[in-house]
């Protein structure tokens, strides 16, 4: 059974209700003096307090998936990182699997769309990783076969699993019924991880020596998925959307690229790249490279981007609330980069509040990307504004 499976949650709370159930019923038979009896109520204590902690951990685990599997809790996965490929003519995006849309209702992808599970490699970075690439039904409907449909890269936070995207923050389904109820346009996902080196999280720098992780996003990605679907090449046909460490990386990636990406939404973001145990040192000294991964420096000190971008809080609950609103305030001064915000008055860190977030800011994702089908028309417009 595996690490997110419910079996696996279900086991642990029955043994947890077992363990305390047997101790209510055992304890007056061991409350006598001895050794026996003290191993004994030990024992019951013992077990019955990890049996709590360990069905407390899978459902915090399965709320908010820091961990996909066994391997990855105790450190032990090897399957994802920096790669160099040998493989002769194999391209820099290959699928290996495709699956329904969770909650779609439709079997045939012209209906309920798909989700692809797919390889990744770098031309340029050498960087192999997986991803879910989500297709709208409108992608396999003979009337758009000629059609570019505009896409937005969706990031996790770190640690994160791309599955999470899929099945907790439910992108995929939050898209096909947005698009169903005319709110927003048909739109490609592309849903990863900002952690192209697990275990080390690379806060999306091109490290010195080390992996290029922003090079991966800015050009590597864009390039693979355009040339394996039918992915818009106008300069205004991709966006970046993200969540905690995710976020960061939309908002610095759309700010240094705006010629790639025309929107970036950080959810929960911060807006300094920080140095601590899971990063490693990211700059190696350089001190531009450091100061260019500051975005209150870039505001400072760059030319102001061509591109839109949303941010998001909590009045209640998030730590970025005011960095937040300076933010918006900084961007603002600008008089070129478009700034826009989502702001509710609770909400933790979380995936209940990213939920909250994901349709308005999908909505928003799709006004400012370019080209593809049309929203169906008698869908409410809804303009977050500045």
């Amino acid at each position: 059974m595996g690490l997110t499976s419910d079996k696996t949650l279900a086991l642990a709370v029955l043994c947890a209700v077992l363990l305390f159930t047997g101790t209510v019923w055992l304890w007056p038979r061991l409350a006598r003096r001895g050794p026996r009896a003290v191993a004994g109520r030990i024992g019951l204590l013992l077990g019955t307090q990890v049996a709590l902690f360990a069905a407390v951990g899978l459902a915090a685990n399965q709320a908010f998936g820091f961990y996909a599997s066994w391997a990855d809790l105790f450190g032990q996965e090897k399957d994802q990182g920096v790669v160099v490929d040998h493989t002769p003519g194999r391209g820099p995006l290959e699928v290996v699997g495709s699956r329904r849309v969770p909650g779609a209702g439709g079997v045939r992808p012209a209906s309920g769309g798909r989700i692809q599970e797919v390889e990744l490699v770098g031309r340029t970075t050498r960087i192999a990783t997986p991803a879910y690439v989500y297709l709208p039904p409108e992608y396999f409907q003979p009337r758009y076969r000629t059609h570019r449909f505009p896409a937005a890269v969706v990031l996790t936070g770190y640690p994160g699993t791309a599955s999470a995207l899929v099945e907790k923050l439910h992108y995929p389904r939050t898209a096909l019924e947005l698009a169903r109820a005319g709110r927003m346009r048909p739109m490609i996902l592309v849903m990863l991880r900002p952690t192209v080196a697990p275990p080390r999280d690379t806060e999306c720098v091109d490290i010195p020596g080390g992996p290029q992780t922003e090079s991966f996003f800015a050009k590597d990605l864009p390039d693979a998925l355009r040339a394996h679907y039918r992915v818009s090449e106008k300069p205004g046909g991709l966006g970046i959307v993200g969540n905690s460490t995710g976020g960061y990386c939309a908002l610095k990636i759309a700010m240094h690229h705006p010629g790639v990406y025309a929107a970036g939404a950080g959810l929960s973001a911060y807006y300094k790249a920080p140095i601590d145990a899971t990063t490693g040192d990211l700059f190696q000294g350089d001190k531009g490279l450091r100061r260019r991964a500051d975005l209150w420096w870039y505001l400072a000190h760059m030319p102001a981007p061509d591109t839109s971008l949303l941010v998001t809080s909590s009045e209640k609950g998030e730590s970025n609330y005011r960095d937040t609103l300076e933010f918006i305030e900084r961007v603002k001064d600008t008089g070129r980069t478009r700034i826009s915000s989502i702001v509710l008055e609770s909400g933790g860190h979380n995936f209940n509040t990213w939920r909250r977030e994901i349709p308005a800011t999908l909505e928003w994702m799709s006004e400012r990307l370019t080209e593809g089908p049309a929203r169906r028309s008698g869908g409410a417009d809804n303009d977050l504004g500045n």
